[in-house]
């Protein structure tokens, strides 16, 4: 798994989580190859407390930085099923807890006395359990990924489940199951990105009540090094290479939070696969990174090979003047 969480900065590291799928449900399993950072493993204590207390957490910050495979291995942790929900600006209340699936008719013949044949047909709808429901019923963990790209309203059913621990389910009042009691095992873990990212809708006042917010952002380079490295079989030598570019332009050229931890992935990994080495001196290596680097990192327009090339010369002279520095 790369379960990757971070606070001010620092994050831990994990290779891919290893996940079984069942039906509506996932089980991430806990990786062996999990590298922890002291930073981010006391992020993770924290959320763990939180959850264990029974509050829902809210891992928020900027795309990149961690948050889903943080909240994946935070749930691998807890030891039970995972029902896994990605925002969606299309979704309503009944994508999350369920609605009628069409029609189930009975009939009934009653034919005891053979001169007389009585019939009776019964016409229902069929409900079928959504994803919420289904984790409140059977205390799964729900992990509602990006859970502000879904609108307000489609998400006001979590506030009784987060708050008194009852689902409410209208439709099935003529049943008598208009509410749902919350499995007690059940817990949820939320992402969220930055409100000032396209499709991120401004999430209602009581829900965020209802929530423990942990704020995230990038990793420490220690910790990008060897998520790089071990994500795209470099060596660390050169997985720093490519981070410090990527840190660099981050810094110096992008107007938001990007780029991000992926595009130093991105970039390792084309080149482990095409045994290109981090030489600047090779035009292959240059392409590579202005490709992942991509448009609008730089003010607005791309990244230019002179871009890249003055990037690289600036980090090569602090290279080489840091072992004079200590």
């Amino acid at each position: 798994m790369l379960a990757t969480g971070q606070g001010n900065g620092h994050s831990r590291l994990a290779a891919q989580t290893p996940i079984t799928h069942e039906g509506d449900w996932v089980r991430p399993q806990p990786s062996a190859h999990f590298v922890v950072t002291p930073e981010v493993e006391q992020v993770a204590a924290r959320a763990m407390a939180y959850l264990g207390v029974g509050y829902p957490v809210n891992l928020a910050g900027p795309a990149g930085t961690g948050k889903t495979t943080l909240a994946l291995h935070l749930a691998a942790q807890l030891g039970r099923p995972v029902t896994l929900i990605h925002g969606d600006d299309e979704f309503g209340s009944s994508d999350l807890v369920g609605n009628d699936q069409g029609y189930c008719r009975s009939k009934l013949v009653d034919n005891f006395i053979h001169s007389v044949v009585k019939t009776e047909e019964t016409l229902r709808t069929v409900w079928v359990d959504n994803r919420l429901t289904t984790a409140c019923r059977y205390g799964h963990t729900l992990v509602y990924d990006e859970f502000t790209r879904s609108r307000p309203e489609a998400n006001n059913t979590l506030l009784s489940v987060l708050g008194e621990g009852l689902l409410d389910i209208p439709k099935l009042r003529h049943a008598g199951e208009a509410y749902l009691k919350v499995h007690p095992g059940f817990r949820a873990i939320f992402t969220s990105n930055p409100q000032e990212y396209a499709g991120v809708h401004s999430s209602q006042d009581a829900l965020m009540d209802r929530l423990i917010t942990i704020y995230t952002g990038h990793y420490d380079r220690e910790t990008e090094i060897k998520i790089t490295a071990a994500r795209s079989g470099l060596p660390e030598e050169d997985a720093a290479r490519v981070v410090d570019l990527v840190r660099l332009v981050r810094g110096r050229y992008s107007t938001g939070h990007r780029p991000s931890i992926r595009a130093a992935i991105a970039i390792a990994r084309v080149m482990a696969h095409l045994d290109v080495p981090a030489d600047p001196a090779k035009p292959a290596f240059l392409d590579i990174c202005r490709d992942v680097l991509g448009a609008g990192a730089a003010g607005g327009r791309p990244l230019s090979t002179e871009d890249l090339r003055s990037a690289m010369d600036e980090l090569a002279v602090e290279r080489q003047a840091a072992p004079t520095e200590g």
